[in-house]
């Protein structure tokens, strides 16, 4: 009797709790995180609704700011896109505005970080579809726990023919103005007895380096010098969480802790970790636990406008759109 009634008063308090949880959830103001380490970068965080894209419903704006960004990358603007699982996950119309989106962004270059599809049949399309997006600097990609799993050569194929750079720990420059970035790639992050030793580790410390790995636990397990920012998914916001605000179940070794958004290891470098497409975005009118809460959504593009500043300050942004089904 008594448990009943605990049971009964709990479904009574979520039921009323909802509500102000949503509308506290969707009119999030603006926060600012700052670096572990003095003087090295900052990050304001915010977000507002997207409109003109009927699969996009919400932008979080990341204003990241590092010293190490050189002068002609000012304005430069890199898009990051992992965990697409098309057409499991995404769909073909998602996918589209996926496209059109960077496009209209236009984006000097496009970061891919794995787990693209969800069959060999669709590796060809989703491939075409990321190839799509006009790129100045490029196109560079790491591949997730799936496309190892399956249709690896598939995949190789297409990226070669659509001119993609796949980077299995391996770096490669983006050039501007006689000036540089480095973008390095980490091959199956799941295999550390292969693959246990970051390709930043040959990198100047004078360059600013960006780490593509598809699972940010990477950035904890091995030592990643000279890497300045890693982007990273795998986990999908946690796939299930309480009103998002706590996930029961993360894809991390290290729990909540690379749930999502911006975090940091233990050297405190900075992870950027975006919850690629997650089913369960679906129901989200009707669901109470979905990963990113009902107002949140589902992101999985990150948009990165490199920024100087000998200050360090009010530099560069992170734009996450919110996709829907």
């Amino acid at each position: 009797m008594a448990q009943a009634l605990f049971y009964r008063g709990f479904g009574r308090l979520l039921f009323f709790s909802f509500p102000v949880l949503l509308f506290f959830s969707s009119c999030r103001s603006a926060s600012n995180f700052t670096s572990p380490l003095p003087g090295e970068y900052s990050v304001r965080i915010s977000g507002f609704p997207a409109s003109g894209y009927k699969n996009v419903k919400r932008v979080r704006q990341y204003e990241f700011a590092h010293r190490d960004v050189p002068a002609a990358f000012d304005g430069c603007r890199l898009a990051f896109v992992s965990d697409l699982h098309y057409r499991s996950l995404l769909k073909e119309k998602g996918l589209k505005d996926i496209t059109r989106l960077l496009n209209d962004l236009q984006v000097d270059a496009l970061l891919i970080g794995g787990d693209l599809h969800e069959g060999c049949e669709y590796v060809p399309a989703v491939i075409a579809a990321l190839g799509a997006v006009k790129t100045p600097l490029g196109t560079y990609a790491v591949l997730g726990n799936n496309d190892y799993e399956a249709c690896y050569d598939d995949i190789l194929k297409e990226m070669e023919r659509q001119g993609i750079r796949l980077l299995e720990h391996k770096a490669d420059t983006l050039k501007r103005n006689g000036e540089r970035i480095v973008i390095a790639g980490v091959r199956n992050p799941f295999n550390l007895e292969r693959n246990g030793q970051s390709p930043t580790l040959s990198l100047s410390p004078d360059d600013f380096v960006i780490l593509l790995t598809h699972t940010p636990d990477y950035a904890e397990d091995v030592p990643i010098t000279n890497a300045d920012l890693v982007f990273a998914g795998h986990t999908h916001g946690g796939q299930v969480t309480l009103f998002g605000l706590y996930a029961p179940v993360v894809p991390s070794r290290y729990g909540q802790r690379f749930l999502k958004g911006i975090r940091t290891n233990s050297e405190r470098q900075p992870v950027i970790i975006t919850n690629g497409k997650w089913h369960n975005c679906a129901t989200l009118k009707t669901q109470l636990c979905c990963q990113g809460g009902m107002a949140g959504g589902c992101s999985c593009v990150i948009i990165l406008i490199l920024q100087t500043d000998d200050g360090a300050a009010e530099n560069v942004k992170w734009v996450y759109p919110a996709f829907y089904k």
